[in-house]
């Protein structure tokens, strides 16, 4: 059974950076994809962005694109979430989930088949 475990979140001040990650337990680790997701106090579960394992091809939400990045290392089971110029709104518990196929939509938490246990993020202003 594969477990995704998240670190590297943290308390950190606005405009700072933190990167996140998140490892598969298993040496043989091929999903179609990652995502990245979060859940501020008081509101939904959200979509932060993915990547395709194949090719390392992204996709990223607007609230944060040019600030956030995601990559993936295969060698080490290894997605990431750079996140630069860290806004106070940018609170939230952070997850990565795998997903075996392409599916519909990034969004879609159905689509996913592994979750992670998830790792707070607190921005200070």
């Amino acid at each position: 059974q594969v477990h995704l475990v998240e670190s590297g979140g943290g308390l950190v001040q606005a405009g700072n950076s933190l990167r996140l990650s998140c490892a598969a337990s298993v040496r043989a680790f091929s999903p179609w994809g990652m995502g990245w997701f979060r859940q501020a106090p008081g509101k939904e579960r959200a979509l932060v962005g993915g990547i395709r394992w194949s090719d390392g091809d992204t996709y990223l939400e607007d609230s944060v694109k040019g600030r956030f990045t995601i990559s993936r290392d295969g060698a080490k089971n290894t997605v990431y979430l750079q996140m630069n110029g860290l806004k106070p709104d940018d609170t939230a518990v952070y997850y990565c989930a795998a997903r075996s196929a392409s599916g519909y939509d990034w969004r879609w938490e159905a689509e996913y088949d592994i979750w992670g246990q998830g790792t707070q993020v607190t921005v200070s202003s």
